[in-house]
């Protein structure tokens, strides 16, 4: 099985708890704004997330998710 990481941009404000919290440093806050006028997370250093899921359980918007996926391919 493969696991599809996805932070949905527009839904994220920037609040930086996932980037605290990730154990990995793969996490970082974006120099662009998102529609919202916030600066989102992003998946800085993807090749060293562990899928620990940490970063979705901290963020108060429900806006990182994990899935799992039949496919190689994320959508």
């Amino acid at each position: 099985m493969t696991y599809c990481y996805h932070i949905e941009t527009d839904r994220c404000k920037g609040c930086g708890l996932c980037v605290a919290v990730c154990p990995k440093k793969v996490l970082e806050l974006s120099t662009q704004v998102n529609s919202m006028g916030y600066f989102p997370a992003y998946q800085a250093r993807p090749e060293d997330c562990i899928l620990c899921a940490i970063c979705c359980t901290m963020c108060p918007d429900v806006a990182i998710s994990i899935t799992e996926t039949a496919s190689d391919a994320c959508p």
